[in-house]
């Protein structure tokens, strides 16, 4: 039976609950999660800054399209546009 939720678009099950419950009440090792790392990798030796950008669905769909192209994400494609406008 299913609980309606989903992960990814796959339907989570009671039983899929139920192990992740004894999972956990069984305890993780913290040290082996801490060793895990935190968030995103960086991008350089200086910590990268968020920047908020809106943009109209056929900017953003021109991005992906390009980005698809040359097989690099919609970042990668943004960042390089900068880039050259900048120099």
């Amino acid at each position: 039976m299913s609980t309606g939720e989903t992960i990814n678009g796959a339907p989570v099950s009671e039983e899929q609950i139920a192990e992740w419950a004894a999972e956990a009440e069984a305890g993780y090792d913290v040290d082996a999660l801490k060793k895990r790392g935190r968030g995103r990798p960086g991008r350089g030796a200086k910590p990268s800054q968020v920047v908020a950008l809106r943009l109209t669905s056929e900017e953003l769909a021109a991005i992906d399209d390009r980005a698809a192209r040359e097989g690099k994400t919609r970042s990668e494609v943004i960042r390089e546009a900068l880039a050259a406008y900048a120099t």
